[in-house]
């Protein structure tokens, strides 16, 4: 009797449900209502739920809210069950919760130390369950699939609210006593209405016992075997704790150079990158995905020809591949420009030196103001000064130095084969990032600073290898190595909701908040690698984001291939690098600048001359900055913004979308999906999609976007698999001249899809 009682109240619920819906979308669920009533069975919920989901269509979009809202019920049950109130309640006792948790040893015991239980019951009452309701259905179904606090055995016990609220409470921890409360107020608001999302090691990590809260780390490999394996160590401590790993091998040793003076005997990068890509095999992150790695080489490094265009493809000795790794190349203008050389016949005749840079240091004789050997990748053109051209012109000038010669085309031509067949290598215009580093005064002009970017191409902040000083055993017979840290870089990541915040008017009062979150990350983060964390202190950088932006477009009324577009990323762009700077200062008026900033472009004022901000509010800035510092060396960076933003119902990053009407496939789902907001007056701007777009128009906006990000941006490209050599050609020739400092994938119609880095996706 009382199993029918519960049937009968579970059917009630869900056409309550139902009706509410109605009402508010203006969709008719009628059939639905009939099939529950007439089958009766205990899983009503689920039913309602399967029959929602079908419902979802380009013709009828909204489905996907009511999905959502039969969904957050069920995980209101269970949550109730598990911490054992009643279901009514939705959100049962906030203290209770953290309490039960750090029993468990799930949540750490940081939250119960920093704050009172009256102090957390006030913010329990900050918690809006009727938030919840502007999740649509894969939003809320990843959140709680990977990131709300769960026991051991899987059982859920956090609600979506409630993890916004521990990750405002936990970056606000250490904020001064009599302004905490308010700031995680704050925070809090701007998680809640999904004005913002941060990253996903943030998402899923923050308030627990466990895992660090960065994207990803860049690191530099020294030309040594103690480097080499050290690097290999640090790579497997980060992945196990959930971080992306960008590798710079262009220091390296080519295949067939010397070794203590013997000849031939080294066997080049290749083996080395395979022992990095074992390593991203066999040490998983916590569990859930294989480790994620790129490495990045200098289209002037001998090994380039040598197997590492080769690396992820299909062809060829299956003993020199690295499947699971993905791979960048770092570009000089000089080499964009070799492409542009022709004969009378119109025949690409440009010649490319290849070297291999230990050679380079022995044949050249080129020392640093230390007498530390330098080559050819620590030099980088200045718009004036052609610092890299003038080096590379001796190294191809001196008679005794070997290279291997290639036409410049024939480079470019395998590296456009391997990305249609594998979506990769990235693009890493080196010369352009290093031109607009606002870091660059730390190793003076001319001098690389950065050699390549992270996982996702979007971070450019300083590089330097970790080099192992001596081994010796100490008085209680320990064996100790001894290394002086290099700048290992650290990605800390965090987006705003374009749609969102931008249509809400809420970006000036959003990114002061949003830039405290991410630097507060700087101090609570526990990187297993020291010279990381030393790096993450000494420059404080932070990555702040977008997503949403084709979602926005179609908002207000803007197609994709438009001047329109283009001046309109120009504007958004340098309105939300106003406030992220101000706020950076207004933080360091408050905290103090980072460690690094005199003599940086920041202080200097040369970043905004660079810029051309000559506006009377960009000069008062200019100003500020001057007199008070920023508290972050780098401040923002695009990420792919994937995963997050489908929890925050919105498009990819600065992506087009990918169809009007798709599955979204994963390992453990597959949902029926549409662009959001779709209707009759959106589906213009919808209706031209990825691979149908123009690409030029989308260098174009970044382009636009590019001039007010300090950092990069992860740009995708999307193609035909049948595009001609020449047109992706010209793509990539596009995207250097316009200023490009990275391109992310080559995404062609033939691929499928491709696992990207989850880490990155703030």
């Amino acid at each position: 009797m009382s199993s029918q009682i519960q049937v009968h109240s579970e059917i009630e619920s869900v056409i309550k449900l139902l009706e509410e819906a109605e009402d508010q979308y203006g969709i008719d669920t009628s059939h639905v209502k009939q099939q529950i009533t007439a089958e009766s069975t205990q899983s009503v919920h689920r039913q309602a739920l399967w029959y929602t989901l079908n419902q979802i269509s380009m013709d009828q979009p909204d489905w996907t809210f009511l999905s959502a809202r039969l969904y957050v019920e069920d995980l209101y049950q269970k949550a109730a069950q598990n911490r054992g109130y009643h279901r009514d309640q939705k959100y049962g006792d906030f203290h209770h919760l953290i309490q039960t948790l750090t029993d468990m040893g799930i949540y750490s015991s940081s939250l119960l130390q920093h704050y009172s239980k009256e102090e957390i019951a006030e913010l329990g009452n900050e918690i809006k369950p009727e938030n919840d309701k502007l999740f649509n259905y894969i939003g809320l179904f990843l959140l709680a699939d990977r990131y709300l606090a769960k026991d051991y055995d899987g059982n859920l016990f956090e609600l979506p609210q409630e993890r916004f609220m521990i990750i405002a409470m936990t970056l606000m921890q250490h904020e001064s006593k009599h302004q905490r409360l308010e700031h995680v107020k704050e925070a809090y608001w701007a998680l809640s209405n999904l004005y913002m999302t941060v990253a996903t090691p943030t998402l899923s990590n923050a308030g627990k016992s466990f895992g660090q809260l960065s994207s990803c780390f860049i690191d530099t490999v020294d030309d040594s075997l103690d480097g080499i394996y050290l690097n290999n160590w640090d790579v497997a401590r980060l992945s196990k704790d959930g971080g992306g790993i960008g590798i710079y091998y262009g220091k390296v040793r080519a295949l067939g150079s010397d070794i203590k003076k013997f000849k031939g005997n080294s066997s080049g990068i290749v083996p080395w990158i395979r022992l990095i890509n074992d390593t991203a095999v066999s040490v998983d992150q916590l569990g859930q995905r294989q480790g994620a790695v790129a490495v990045y080489l200098d289209v002037f490094h001998r090994d380039v020809m040598d197997g590492f265009l080769d690396l992820k493809t299909n062809n060829g000795d299956e003993r020199r591949k690295a499947h699971d790794i993905f791979t960048g190349v770092a570009i000089p203008d000089l080499f964009m420009k070799k492409l542009q050389e022709v004969d009378e016949n119109g025949r690409s005749v440009g010649e490319w030196h290849t070297f291999c840079p230990h050679q380079v240091k022995q044949f050249m004789g080129w020392k640093d103001e230390h007498g530390q050997a330098l080559g050819l990748e620590d030099f980088y053109d200045e718009d004036d000064e052609k610092y890299f051209t003038q080096k590379y012109e001796e190294a191809v000038n001196h008679p005794l130095l070997p290279r291997k010669t290639y036409r410049a085309m024939d480079i470019m031509a395998r590296i456009m084969v391997s990305q249609l067949e594998t979506g990769t290598p990235y693009m890493f215009y080196r010369d352009e990032v290093n031109r607009q580093n606002p870091n660059k005064h730390i190793r003076g002009e001319g001098r690389t600073s950065i050699f390549c970017s992270n996982l996702c191409t979007e971070i450019a902040q300083n590089m330097s290898p970790t080099l192992k000083q001596n081994e010796y055993e100490d008085e209680d017979g320990n064996i100790v190595i001894v290394r002086k840290p290099g700048d290992f870089v650290v990605c800390n990541l965090s987006s705003i909701h374009l749609p969102n915040a931008v249509r809400g008017q809420v970006l000036d009062r959003l990114i002061p908040i949003q830039m405290r979150m991410l630097d507060n990350v700087i101090e609570l983060n526990t990187i297993s690698v020291s010279q990381a964390a030393i790096t993450n202190q000494k420059y404080r950088a932070v990555g702040l984001g977008t997503f949403g932006w084709h979602h926005l477009l179609a908002l207000e009324g803007i197609y994709w291939e438009s001047d329109e577009a283009v001046e309109y990323a120009d504007r958004l762009y340098e309105e939300i690098a106003y406030y992220t700077i101000q706020a950076s200062m207004e933080l360091a008026q408050e905290k103090g600048a980072y460690s690094k900033f005199p003599g940086s472009e920041w202080q200097t004022g040369k970043y905004f001359t660079r810029k051309q901000y000559t506006s009377e509010r960009w000069q008062a800035l200019k100003r500020d900055v001057a007199k008070y510092g920023v508290r972050n060396g780098w401040m923002m960076a695009v990420a792919p913004n994937s995963s997050t933003a489908k929890i925050g119902g919105s498009t990819d990053g600065i992506d087009p979308i990918y169809s009007v009407e798709y599955a979204e496939e994963k390992k453990n789902f597959k949902f029926k999906v549409t662009p959001p907001d779709l209707n009759h007056n959106t589906y213009a701007y919808y209706r031209r999609v990825r691979h149908e777009l123009d690409q030029s128009w989308s260098i174009k906006q970044n382009a636009a976007r590019q001039r007010h990000i300090d950092q990069a941006i992860s740009f995708n490209l999307y193609v035909r698999h049948d595009i001609k050599a020449k047109d992706l050609l010209n793509l990539h020739l596009t995207a250097w001249k316009e200023g490009l400092k990275t391109t992310y994938y080559v995404r062609s119609t033939s691929q499928t899809e491709i696992e990207a880095c989850e880490a990155c996706h703030s």
